[in-house]
């Protein structure tokens, strides 16, 4: 057992991209946040599941060249193999939760963003 206060924890990209509250032994679990305008490469996962549950703003979630808009309180399952891609199109921060589970530590495919 382990606490983690989110303070203590940096987001990737300084003011945005993942904040891993635990990454590891058996899943991560991120508080995610895009500024207006930001994205991430598309990519899937071989093993891992990914959710995402919106806590503020409005994301489109791109997966299998699909793309979803999703507002808070909505949540999105993507299972190994679903080709994902996040981008804020907002005026807005949004502010999101991710997990992956099973935890492996090289386990994301990079490929081309989708054109949406």
């Amino acid at each position: 057992m382990y606490i983690v206060d989110e303070k203590n924890k940096q987001y990737r990209f300084g003011d945005s991209g993942p904040k891993y509250l635990m990454k590891g032994p058996r899943m991560n679990f991120a508080l995610v946040r895009f500024m207006p305008g930001q994205d991430f490469h598309a990519h899937y996962h071989k093993i891992m599941e990914e959710n995402f549950y919106i806590l503020e703003g409005t994301v489109i979630i791109v997966v299998d060249n699909v793309a979803h808009t999703l507002i808070p309180g909505q949540f999105i399952h993507i299972e190994p193999y679903e080709v994902h891609y996040v981008i804020n199109r907002s005026s807005s921060p949004v502010r999101m939760v991710s997990s992956l589970a099973p935890f492996q530590e090289d386990d994301k495919i990079e490929v081309d963003n989708p054109q949406v």
